[in-house]
């Protein structure tokens, strides 16, 4: 997951991410990491239009953006 995080924030990349919110909803988002903390970090998130806090601990999953991986097959 980290590695997806830093590639992200490296190299400005999007990835798709299964997010747990704080009211208990799950949803899936497509951000571009801007900071890395150790237990949050923030990103744009393209679902809001706008930069946004996530905890790490409330991820269910992180992925490369789908686009990207039928592109690469």
């Amino acid at each position: 997951m980290n590695t997806l995080l830093e590639k992200s924030l490296n190299e400005n990349l999007p990835v798709e991410m299964i997010y747990l919110a704080a009211n208990n909803q799950i949803t899936q988002r497509r951000i571009i990491v801007k900071e890395l903390h150790e237990r949050y970090f923030k990103a744009f998130c393209f679902l809001r239009k706008a930069d946004r806090l996530f905890k790490k601990d409330n991820i269910l999953s992180v992925m490369p953006e789908r686009s990207k991986l039928l592109k690469s097959s």
